[in-house]
């Protein structure tokens, strides 16, 4: 899988701007603040429908303009697909698939699949649990596209729950009787998808471990500490398993979907009293982690800059390869990336990456680029993009 061209209208700093791409590694070289990671970052919101920079879709439009566009040539088996993609803040986006309009944005989901690597994967290791949740989800939707409706109907309910829980924990003092009934009702639904969502996870877990310890150590160079994956849930004692991607396969097939099912609505059978006090739903995946351990340390708060950097690597490396090994090679996106690390860590980053079909780098200086990853280069200056004179 490869992108052929790019297209940006009303995108970020770009009012239009226009790319034809290769298979092979392709540079964006710049200064920073000059629109390097806008064109990457758009490539990624086609195959994710989400921005590593932002958590909203406003800033990805141009100032002053009401809507923002990209499109995308993707080539899949000698098969090009035309994705379209209409950003429209405050209003529901919409996209076409070779020029035909899709009923639902997320339809476009899987026609393209990324890696992105950039500076923000530090928050893989260092950051709140929303940044790794935020990484397995995307991982999951993009090769179980079907999830991603399942994500937004979690999403949904779990808004819908806690707007009653705040109505509830008021009415309960008075007549509130009928609206705890209600509460049961959202209760099941919160249940059913959230139990389909956490099973997913923790059988990607099981899926990733291995790849993501091969990748550990050979990027830090370290055979000897073992990295860890354990899924965290907010059910405590009441989850089917203890979440470990370490967990027998046995065990791991135990946590399926109706065990969670069961598991989520006992732990809120079990803090029914303190959600309507808080008025606030305290059980679900919106609450759960995953704990990333070197040796028997937990990596947050105790592994170096250097540590940090290769689990974020090895995570993302490791996505790579378990999407590749569905069939089709994923387009590796390198952002800012090579700036971030020592001379051995980017060369050992360079070796991973050569194989993939289609590499897309940005970079502040040709000199941070290893040789290694010689391709085509463009100049992004200004929002300008010019191809560099190979000669």
């Amino acid at each position: 899988m490869w992108v052929r061209s790019l297209s940006l209208t009303d995108l970020r700093s770009y009012e239009q701007v226009d790319c034809a791409l290769e298979r092979g590694v392709t540079t964006f070289v710049g200064r920073n603040g000059q629109g390097k990671t806008n064109l990457v970052e758009a490539i990624c919101y086609l195959a994710t429908l989400g921005s590593h920079r932002v958590a909203t879709d406003a800033p990805l439009v141009r100032t002053g303009a009401t809507q923002g566009f990209i499109r995308c040539e993707v080539v899949n088996d000698d098969r090009v697909i035309m994705i379209e993609l209409a950003i429209s803040p405050g209003s529901a986006n919409k996209a076409r698939v070779n020029r035909t309009p899709v009923p639902k944005v997320r339809d476009v989901l899987g026609l393209l699949r990324t890696v992105l690597f950039a500076p923000e994967d530090l928050a893989l290791v260092k950051g709140d649990p929303s940044d790794r949740r935020k990484f397995i989800d995307d991982l999951l939707v993009q090769r179980t596209p079907r999830l991603a409706g399942t994500r937004s109907d979690y999403e949904r309910t779990l808004k819908q729950r806690n707007a009653l829980l705040k109505s509830a924990s008021i009415a309960r003092r008075t007549a509130g009787t009928e609206m705890l009934r209600t509460l049961e009702v959202w209760d099941e639904q919160l249940a059913a998808s959230g139990s389909e969502l956490v099973a997913a996870r923790v059988s990607l877990l099981a899926d990733i471990l291995g790849l993501a310890r091969e990748k550990y150590a050979f990027i830090s160079g370290d055979d000897n500490t073992l990295l860890g994956l354990t899924y965290v849930s907010s059910l405590g004692a009441d989850a089917p398993a203890d979440g470990s991607a370490d967990a027998p396969t046995d065990q791991v097939a135990a946590a399926d979907r109706e065990g969670w099912r069961l598991a989520i609505l006992e732990a809120i059978k079990n803090k029914r009293g303190d959600e309507l006090d808080r008025g606030l739903t305290l059980i679900g995946p919106h609450r759960d982690d995953i704990l990333l351990t070197l040796g028997q340390m937990p990596a947050k708060g105790y592994a170096s800059h250097g540590e940090s950097w290769s689990i974020a690597l090895a995570l993302r490396l490791a996505a790579f390869e378990l999407l590749r090994a569905d069939g089709v090679d994923p387009v590796l996106i390198l952002d800012d990336v090579f700036a971030e690390l020592d001379a051995s860590r980017r060369q050992r980053l360079a070796e991973q990456v050569g194989t993939a079909t289609q590499v897309i780098i940005t970079a502040a200086v040709d000199m941070d680029i290893p040789d290694s990853l010689h391709g085509v280069r463009f100049t992004v200056s200004a929002g300008t993009v010019t191809l560099q004179d190979s000669t």
